[in-house]
């Protein structure tokens, strides 16, 4: 909660938040009823609880999107809610030859379901569809923690991580500005960006009386090497670890 209102804090107020997205992890009265304190509209995964088990078992209107796929809808009032709220489930028939991400129900076999808690008024398939937009987001937050190293450190005073931690989104974002400005028509995660653009192999040699380091140069375009030979002055950093004296113990 806090880290949210953090976060609209900072927002410009030139942006609009068209919907918020969040997994079972935030489905929780607090949070609902501060989004529709602040008039956001939102799409969030519905924990399934014994009570809401039952629900989605209950449902008999079924309208089929497909031969696998059908929706449903409810309206319930949990225990410790001020209000009831509009309750999105996605049935799937289970398949041999396909995994289901829904949790299946002992009074309903031979199928998944999905259930989702959403102030919207669209129609379930609607807002089923527009949480799954939300799938790329779970890359980014891979490539900062895989790429970037977002999860592999912790200091021992707070701020003094929290600012670390905010100095890597800002890499990340520095990253996303670079593609945008040089017009690359496909993403790239970081990683690849070290590879391709960042680092390049090269080996040691002379031109004359030079000392230089022979490598190919990157193709600006492809952001891939162009296999051209290009020398250059070699450059050598030297560290010289500091004398540390032997301590006694008495």
């Amino acid at each position: 909660m806090e880290f949210l209102k953090e976060a609209l804090a900072l927002l410009p107020k030139k942006h609009a938040i068209r919907v918020v997205r969040a997994d079972a992890g935030f489905f929780d009265q607090q949070l609902l009823g501060f989004l529709e304190q602040r008039g956001l509209s939102y799409i969030i995964v519905a924990r399934l609880t014994l009570w809401l088990k039952r629900e989605a078992a209950r449902v008999r209107s079924w309208r089929a999107l497909d031969e696998h796929y059908a929706v449903g809808e409810f309206s319930l009032q949990l225990l410790g809610w001020d209000r009831p709220r509009r309750f999105v489930v996605i049935r799937e028939q289970l398949r041999a030859e396909r995994p289901s991400l829904g949790r299946k129900l002992l009074e309903v076999p031979g199928y998944t379901f999905r259930v989702f808690v959403s102030n919207l008024a669209l129609p379930p398939e609607e807002i089923w569809r527009d949480y799954n937009r939300r799938a790329d987001m779970e890359n980014r937050s891979a490539e900062l923690k895989h790429d970037l190293g977002a999860d592999d450190f912790c200091l021992r005073e707070f701020f003094a991580t929290e600012a670390a931690f905010r100095s890597i989104l800002l890499l990340f974002n520095l990253l996303a500005e670079f593609q945008r400005a040089r017009g690359l028509r496909t993403y790239r995660q970081p990683a690849t960006l070290r590879t391709q653009v960042f680092l390049c192999g090269a080996l040691l040699g002379r031109a004359g009386h030079r000392l230089v380091t022979r490598s190919e140069s990157v193709d600006p375009d492809s952001l891939t090497n162009s296999g051209v030979r290009r020398d250059q002055p070699a450059r050598f950093s030297f560290f010289r670890p500091q004398r540390t004296e032997p301590t006694s113990t008495s």
